[in-house]
C-alpha cells in the first residue's frame, strides 16, 4: 500500500532539495555600519575582537564598534583606541566619551563614544573626519605577537 504525499513526513533532507539554493546561515549584522561607510576612502580592514569588530587603518588600529545590546550594553559604541595623555584634548571634541565601563575603574587608552549618547551618530562621524586627517590622537600601532615555541608549555 501506497502512502499519499499529503501524509508523508518531510525529512531535513527533503525540505532542503526543495529550495533551489542551499540554506545558509544569516551573516551578522555589522555593528554601527555607518562608521565604515564613512572610512571607505580610507580602506579599513576589519577584525572580529572581542566579540566586537576592530577597525584598522593602515597598521594603525583606530576604533572598536561594539553594538551587543546586553547587560553591559553601557560600553555599545565606537571605541577609540588612544593614550591617557590624549583624554582631555578628546574630551573638548566628543563631550559624552569616558572610559569603559567593562575594564573597570582603572582608566586605560581606550574610550567610548557611547550609543546612548543623543550625540553618538555625529560624534562617531567626527571621529572618522579626524581619523581621516591622520589626528594623532586616535590610534595606536599594535604589538607584535610573540611567536610560540615548539614544544613551550604555557
Amino acid at each position: 500500500m501506497m502512502l499519499s504525499m499529503a501524509r508523508r513526513k518531510s525529512s531535513p533532507l527533503t525540505a532542503r532539495s526543495e529550495h533551489p539554493f542551499p540554506i545558509v546561515k544569516p551573516r551578522k549584522r555589522l555593528p554601527h555600519e555607518f562608521v565604515l561607510e564613512a572610512l571607505a576612502g580610507l580602506a579599513p580592514r576589519t577584525n572580529p575582537m572581542f566579540g566586537c569588530l576592530a577597525v584598522y587603518v593602515g597598521e594603525k588600529i583606530v576604533l572598536i564598534l561594539r553594538d551587543k545590546r546586553d547587560h553591559t550594553a553601557a560600553d555599545d559604541g565606537v571605541w577609540l583606541a588612544t593614550s591617557k595623555d590624549h583624554h582631555e584634548s578628546l574630551r573638548r571634541d566628543f563631550p559624552s566619551m569616558r572610559s569603559i565601563a567593562a575594564f573597570g575603574k582603572e582608566v586605560t587608552g581606550w574610550q567610548v563614544l557611547p550609543a546612548s549618547a543623543p550625540d553618538f551618530e555625529s560624534a562617531a562621524l567626527r571621529a572618522c573626519e579626524l581619523i581621516a586627517a591622520n589626528d594623532p590622537r586616535i590610534g595606536k600601532i599594535p604589538s607584535k605577537k610573540r611567536a610560540k615555541k615548539k614544544g613551550a608549555r604555557a
